[in-house]
């Protein structure tokens, strides 16, 4: 096995001795095993596996045969009954190649992976996000949407199961859709913690399925307190010192704005790849697409042998990023081919330091610029231990997506490749694409928008809702109840509705005094964003409020738009539900009735952008399946304090006083709700309306207000818009980034619950299980009615010095009913 030993030295125990980890488990752990520093502030340090064929090149035999031997571990454990139903599912990047070899182990099983490379025309099945990774959203594309949707056992393969929240975040999403009864996960290596695997058996349990778990090996990462800490120094030191080890001499490490090398000599090798075969599992691989591979291995190797320089003898076949099985499988048949060693490795997107030290498992890093227009932009690729590989030639296989002027570029992979070794060969496998889906014909007749009165407390011509009126039906659910049944993966929070509390005579006085003091501070936020629309986006747009938050939003906007400009502005309120999209009926609706260009979508802030990027997701994916084309995704919203988006009234996190309050400040509309029972495909989304809170609505009053002021602040609007246009507002992320640190730091591990903000905070109080609360050192009157709601809930309120929001809202981490942090105790508001 290579690199699992450099000279009778573990390749993990420098990172051992200088951050105090421990690894310990099974007799041949640390053979799989080394260990490295991460470039990543949510992780120290990383398991390098010498077996999976990515960080460390290693004999392509290796490789397949450790994931071929775990699939028939699988079929073992399921019986020839049960696996001839399962689906294999892979994770991106890492375990795309080990996922397809567990496939090829269990023989007849199709197999899928996750990517994070959308692709157009594809609809999505699904996703969820990685919370440690330094890239996170998986997407589910595959090609027959009927693939993930069947009863059969359903097997996740990973390298590496840590704590499990990968694979529990990916079966509560696919078990609200596709609830089976058995799930296999597999894993190279298992490092769970006791309490890690009583999390997962009670998942199971509360799911009602039956989860279970295969790995090579199995043991344990002992961290100390300080390892993030340290870690981060650790990494500066070295990088500062120069130790990245990329050149010949691994003396520095090569980045793209280094002086770059020659243009490489780069001989293009066609494999003659079998028109319409799979380049791999993101659209799905079938038992037919692998009998036709199966059959051209033999010549294509040959092809491959046949260009290999006279004399080579020690050679690398280089995948690239997701492209992990064929180049695995062309390497392994390679191998059978000729008398060379063969070797097979990966390039990858993780950020990983570099050192040349034998007790080291990274010891060289080759940088270079992403060549695959990747979805999340331009970024660093790398590709590890291939300087000083002694390599005679590298096989580089990428598919044609990749293919692109940045490959062949000066600074390009190839040219990185060329510094190192005398031979290149580009191999470039055809990116498979699907044909287009056709939609079976929906009625072409949507139900009207419910207007009030008898569909909310605002007037008829203020907003029209795209939504079904579920009032009569009971879905409410205490608070604890819910919390748990979402965390568990049971439900998804918008099967049911929290309860919804009439404010205390305390908590009005609350309201009222914010909103006074706020009023004005609003008044302007609205005037800027609205002339901002009216600028930027379309002189006459169509408002549509992203339910509920938005709709006081939008119709302030609205009322701007009368006021200055004497415009009568359409305004409807649609929708939109995390990790299920948008109500595509309701965009369906929009389309027929006005044109989409105009479409300008509202909501009340940005926290850490999740709702922003759902909402960017769901509009490609319904013009894609509609060929409805005009919907710009961009959101406009009052507060943009996580830097989500480039229209917004202001940047500042402030108290918007209708976040205090739930319906009652809202047109007395309840949250969404979107439940196959209730809500067909060819239905709105649906709420409820709250008849019976009339006594406590302030809804109009809250919007009276606000406009009251809109004659006072009218010149500092036009002095703030001229300011506004001439800055630069490209979106930084800067609250994501915020919340992914927060999470690791409290340890969390899910992203989605920490909410950040005054709103998202408000939220968390009201219809949530609250864990504790940050606020921002110094912080006043804003937070007053966070306080009061704390206090009354038994959570403790954190000042932190530097925090990019006023505060954060931070859920109950594996909450239950037994759990502590809360007092568990109905909000009484």
């Amino acid at each position: 096995m290579k690199n699992a030993v450099n000279d009778g030295v573990w390749s993990g125990s420098w990172v051992a001795q200088r951050l105090g980890v421990e690894l310990a488990g099974d007799d041949g752990l640390r053979a799989m095993l080394g260990l490295a520093l991460r470039r990543n502030p949510k992780r120290a340090h990383l398991l390098v596996s010498n077996v999976l064929g990515k960080h460390v090149p290693q004999s392509p035999a290796v490789v397949y045969d450790y994931g071929h031997r775990l699939g028939r571990r699988v079929f073992a454990l399921l019986g020839e009954a049960q696996a001839v139903g399962a689906v294999v599912l892979g994770y991106a990047e890492t375990a795309t190649g080990l996922g397809h070899a567990v496939a090829d182990g269990l023989g007849t099983a199709p197999y899928l992976h996750s990517t994070r490379r959308p692709v157009a025309g594809v609809a999505r099945a699904g996703g969820f996000e990685e919370s440690h990774s330094h890239a996170t959203s998986h997407l589910l594309l595959p090609e027959d949407p009927a693939l993930l949707a069947g009863a059969g056992p359903l097997v996740l393969v990973d390298d590496e199961f840590s704590t499990g929240n990968t694979v529990l975040n990916t079966i509560r999403d696919l078990h609200e859709r596709y609830p089976r009864e058995r799930y296999v996960v597999v894993a190279l290596v298992d490092m769970r913690s006791a309490g890690d695997v009583g999390r997962m058996e009670r998942f199971a349990t509360e799911i009602g399925a039956r989860v279970d778990l295969i790995a090579a090996a199995s043991g344990v990462v002992r961290l100390p307190s300080d390892v993030l800490e340290k870690g981060r120094q650790l990494v500066a030191q070295h990088e500062s010192a120069g130790c990245g080890s990329d050149a010949a001499a691994r003396a520095h490490t090569a980045r793209p704005h280094d002086v770059p090398p020659r243009a490489p000599e780069v001989l293009s090798l066609d494999l003659r790849w079998p028109g319409g075969l799979p380049d791999g599992g993101r659209h799905g691989f079938t038992p037919a697409h692998r009998a036709r591979l199966e059959a051209a291995l033999p010549a294509m190797a040959a092809r491959l042998r046949d260009a290999l320089p006279p004399g080579a003898r020690r050679v690398l076949v280089l995948g690239s990023e997701e492209l992990m099985y064929a180049p695995l499988r062309l390497a392994r048949q390679l191998e059978q081919e000729t008398g060379a060693e063969v070797c097979f490795s990966t390039t990858t997107r993780s950020p990983v330091l570099a050192v040349d030290d034998p007790g080291y498992a990274i010891r060289t890093r080759l940088v270079f610029p992403a060549h695959d227009d990747p979805a999340d932009g331009p970024g660093e690729r790398y590709a590890y231990n291939v300087a000083g590989g002694g390599f005679d030639c590298v096989v580089a296989v990428v598919d044609s997506a990749g293919d692109t002027p940045a490959l062949h570029a000066p600074g390009g992979l190839l040219a990185r490749l060329a510094a190192h070794t005398p031979h290149v060969l580009l191999a470039v496998v055809p990116s498979y694409v699907p044909e287009p889906q056709h939609a079976p014909e929906r009625p072409a007749m949507l139900p009207e928008p419910l207007r009030g009165p008898a569909f909310s407390s605002y007037a008829p011509e203020e907003v029209g809702w795209l939504l079904q009126d579920l009032s009569e039906v009971t879905l409410e659910a205490p608070t604890e109840e819910r919390e748990e049944a979402i965390q568990s993966g049971g439900a998804h929070y918008a099967e049911s509705l929290p309860v919804e509390y009439q404010p205390s005579e305390q908590y009005q006085q609350l309201f009222h005094a914010a909103l006074d003091t706020s009023a004005a501070r609003i008044a302007q936020a609205v005037g800027v964003v609205t002339e901002t629309v009216l600028a930027e986006r379309s002189p006459r747009p169509v408002l549509v409020s992203l339910a509920r938050a938005g709709t006081p939003v939008g119709i302030l906007m609205r009322r701007w738009a009368q006021f200055r400009h004497g415009l009568d502005l359409p305004h409807y309120a649609v929708s939109i539900v995390r990790g299920r999209g948008i109500d595509a009926n309701a965009l369906r609706w929009l389309a027929a009735h006005h044109d989409p260009h105009d479409v300008v979508f509202v909501d009340g802030w940005t926290g850490k952008g999740a709702i922003t990027r759902e909402l960017a997701q769901a509009v490609e994916e319904f013009e894609k399946a509609e060929g409805v084309s005009g919907f710009d995704p961009e959101i406009a919203v009052l507060a943009d304090p996580g830097s989500c988006v480039r229209t917004y009234g202001t940047r500042e996190d402030f108290l918007i006083p209708s976040a205090c309050l739930n319906s009652t400040v809202s047109g007395l509309i309840s949250r969404t709700v979107l439940r196959a029972d209730l809500v067909g495909p060819d239905d709105f989304h649906g709420a409820k309306f709250y008849r019976d809170l009339a006594g406590s609505d302030v809804s109009v009053a809250f919007l009276d207000a606000v406009c009251a002021r809109f004659p006072e602040v009218a010149d500092t609007v036009d002095t703030a818009v001229k300011e506004l246009m001439a800055e630069d507002r490209t979106p930084t992320w800067a609250g994501w980034q915020a919340v992914e640190r927060i999470s690791e730091e409290h340890g969390i591990h899910d992203v989605n619950l920490v909410k950040p903000g005054v709103g998202e905070t408000t939220r968390v109080l009201l219809r949530r299980v609250p864990w504790k609360i940050l606020a921002r050192k110094g912080a006043g009157a804003d937070l007053d009615h966070v306080r009061l709601l704390a206090g009354q809930r038994g959570v403790p309120v954190e000042e932190v010095g530097e925090l990019p929001y006023t505060c954060v809202g931070l859920i109950h981490p594996q909450y239950t009913r037994g759990a502590t942090g809360a007092d568990g105790r109905a909000v009484n508001v």
